[in-house]
Parts: structure tokens; sequence; C-alpha cells
């Protein structure tokens, strides 16, 4: 991968800026472009956070939809889910490869991550909301991730239409294939995520947030960020017992994995 400069990616260095100014970010958090056709994005890392665009997200998205990206990135780093974001990718990539470890305890763990990780993706939505301010830009990036497309070739209320219709659901066997559909996906689907921003705007939470009603940093109580870590706890709430003990054993079996491995 490439790390993101005034003189590499230039355009990716320009519109960060005032996404990590708007998001009050504490740190300078590094952006990455890896070559790949593949439209997706990441946050990883441990203590050093970090950020990486796929090469083809660059080609797909306008200047406007790419901070709505980089502002959902970073919200993940500032909620604290790029720990359980790291954790997800080593298991996936152990269980690509075979590495024995990975038995039907891990395959648990990592559905359990899976799980997660989508709904932390929902709550980063909203992260990426406030760092363009325009409550349409978020659901029209998430029509075209679901479709790409040229302009004029989609339509935004069609394709919330759409995202009603398919959270109402249908009969048992649709319930069921759509749970099925999920399984091992680290995403939901751009349809769902543009129905719960919807929601999410219409709940009147963002013009709260936009007039300066949440806790600073450096107040008594958590600053604003803490509205999406809240949201990504509310979404699991049903799992959260289930991914409080996966995360143990993950973390431990990815420590055992690498003390082994150190010893050769």
């Amino acid at each position: 991968a490439v790390r993101v400069s005034p003189t590499q990616f230039a355009r990716v260095h320009r519109l960060y800026g005032p996404v990590a100014r708007t998001l009050d970010a504490p740190a300078d958090y590094p952006v990455f472009v890896s070559q790949t056709p593949i439209v997706n994005a990441g946050a990883y890392g441990m203590e050093r956070p970090f950020i990486i665009l796929n090469s083809g997200t660059l080609g797909l998205l306008d200047d406007d939809e790419l901070q709505f990206i980089l502002g959902h990135e970073l919200g993940h780093i500032m909620s604290g889910h790029v720990l359980y974001n790291t954790m997800m990718v080593i298991l996936v990539m152990l269980a690509q490869r075979g590495f024995p470890v990975v038995g039907w305890a891990a395959a648990a763990i990592l559905l359990a991550l899976q799980e997660w990780h989508r709904k932390a993706e929902l709550s980063s939505d909203r992260a990426g909301a406030l760092a363009v301010q325009d409550p349409e830009l978020g659901m029209r990036t998430m029509l075209k991730l679901a479709g790409g497309g040229r302009p004029g070739e989609t339509n935004l209320p069609e394709f919330i239409r759409q995202a009603d219709e398919y959270r109402q659901g249908g009969d048992l066997a649709d319930q069921v294939f759509k749970v099925l559909n999920i399984l091992g996906a680290t995403h939901p689907f751009p349809v769902l995520r543009v129905a719960e921003l919807r929601d999410w705007f219409e709940s009147g939470e963002y013009e709260r947030i936009l007039r300066g009603e949440y806790k600073r940093r450096g107040e008594p109580e958590a600053p604003y960020m803490d509205d999406l870590s809240a949201a990504a706890q509310a979404y699991a709430e049903s799992a959260r017992g289930s991914f409080d003990q996966a995360a143990t054993a993950a973390r431990r079996m990815v420590d055992s994995f690498w003390t082994g491995f150190s010893r050769g």
C-alpha cells in the first residue's frame, strides 16, 4: 500500500484534512491506498490505527462520497472499533490459510465478531454523515456502493423504498434467507444501511449533534463520538454476552498463535 501525502494521492490528502477537523480527530491517523479493484475501505491497527482505501473505491466515488467514506473509517477509529476489526481480519486470514487453530470454536468467535462488525458499520455511517454534514450524501454513497452506476442511472427515493421493502421482510422463508445471506459477511447490505441512516436523520439525533448538544472532550462526561460507540452497542445488545466471551477467547487464541509462531 502507498501512504497518502501531499505528493502521493494528493486528492485523498486534500479531502481527508477537512474530515479530520470536522470530527475533531485527536491524532493524525495515516491513510494508505491499496491496489485492488474491489470497492472497500477499512480501519485497522492496535496502538497506532490507520485507514486503508482500496484503489477501486477512489475510482468509483466522487469527492463528496469519498469524504463520507473517510469520515466513516475515522469514526471506526474514534469509536474504538479497530482492535476488534483487526482481530477479525487475523481470524479470517488464518481460516483462509487452513491454519489448524481455526476450528469450530474459532468459527463461532469469527461469526460473533462479524456480527458485531456489521453493527459497528451502521454506527460509523453516522460518523460519515457528520463528517460531510449532508443528510442525503451518505445515502447516495450507499446507493453507489450497492450498484455503481453513473449519474442519472439510479434514483435515491426508489432505493429508499427498496430499503423499506427489504426491512419489512416477507414470509418466514424470506427471513431465513436474509440471515443465511449475511453469515460470514463483514458489512450489512447497503440497502439496510440506507434505511438505518434515514431513521437516524428522522429521529432528530443528527440535528441535535449539529446544534452542539453533546459533551466535548475534556468535560466530565464523554465526547459526542461516544454516541456512535453507544449506537454500535445498542445495535448489538442482544448478542453482547456472547460477543464479550468471543472477544476474550479471540484475544487468547491470537496471543497463543503468535507465541507459538515466534518460538518457531
